[in-house]
């Protein structure tokens, strides 16, 4: 008789359980003390165990790496910003999918098995994961409805999770770009492989948002914004960038007439983010 297979297959997650791959967890941080150790622990508690943590550090003065020390070993210094951040996490990663996060979200238990279960197949190359907003105070509230209004909306949500093979062949992230750069990579990848979606969800932690904060965050994200438009070969009026003609919002017209209060917020909020933006752009083009 022959020898029989001890390979055991779970066929509800669709993954190799005899050989499940390595997921590197890519984290990028500055100044994270009081935020990172959230994030960590659950990446611990991820009922998917064959990972590693690989922390991309750019020139902390606080207690970031020391908190990051009783996680993992990987800890790096690189700069200047997140997306060179995360190309250099995976060069240094050793698993074979890559999961971006900053030391601002959190995983709920289940978003590395689900992620790894859904690209057992060689036509997916990545993984959007649902992102939920909260924080402290009115406008975290108002955030929080806005994101609501982007679940399943291609055009404004992008992977987190990567086959690494895929993220090699299309080059990483733009290191040019301060902006988009997570849905930019989305649509170079989505062009070679297909990108799913899970349901669990990455808890985004806004802290304590104010108005003038986010619209200056825009205004810093703007810099630069013609390149990633002419890689898109759009005009500065899209979808994309002007928030006023994203189909989300009118697709959920009741949700909007449900609260009005967070929907006068909410447009309060992207016209102000929009004007900073606009101004940041402008000043921005050509440099």
């Amino acid at each position: 008789m022959g020898e029989v297979c001890k390979r055991k297959f779970d066929y509800f997650t669709g993954i190799d359980e005899m050989t499940p791959p390595l997921v590197s967890v890519i984290v990028s941080t500055k100044n994270e003390e009081k935020l990172l150790p959230c994030l960590l622990a659950s990446i611990r508690k991820q009922t998917y165990k064959n990972t590693e943590i690989v922390l991309v550090d750019n020139n902390s003065t606080d207690k970031t790496k020391e908190i990051a020390s009783k996680f993992t070993k990987k800890i790096f210094n690189f700069g200047p910003e997140r997306s060179a951040q995360r190309n250099y996490g995976a060069s240094k990663a050793a698993g074979s999918y890559l999961l971006f996060v900053d030391a601002d979200m959190e995983l709920s238990p289940g978003v590395v098995e689900d992620c790894v279960g859904m690209t057992q197949t060689a036509e997916v190359g990545g993984v959007i994961i649902p992102e939920v907003s909260f924080g402290i105070g009115f406008w975290a509230q108002v955030k929080a409805f806005e994101r609501s209004f982007y679940v399943g909306d291609d055009s404004v949500e992008s992977a987190r999770f990567y086959r690494k093979s895929i993220f090699t062949q299309v080059g990483g992230f733009d290191e040019k770009l301060l902006g988009f750069e997570d849905l930019e990579l989305s649509n170079r990848v989505r062009a070679k492989a297909l990108i799913v979606r899970i349901a669990s969800v990455i808890r985004h932690n806004e802290k304590r948002p104010t108005l003038l904060g986010m619209a200056k965050k825009s205004a810093y994200y703007a810099r630069g914004t013609d390149r990633l438009l002419a890689k898109w070969k759009v005009s500065p009026i899209n979808p994309r960038t002007f928030y006023f003609l994203r189909s989300a919002y009118w697709k959920n017209w009741r949700k909007l007439v449900s609260h009005p209060l967070l929907s006068i917020a909410m447009f309060v909020m992207l016209t102000t983010q929009l004007c900073f933006g606009a101004v940041s752009y402008l000043k921005g083009r050509g440099k």
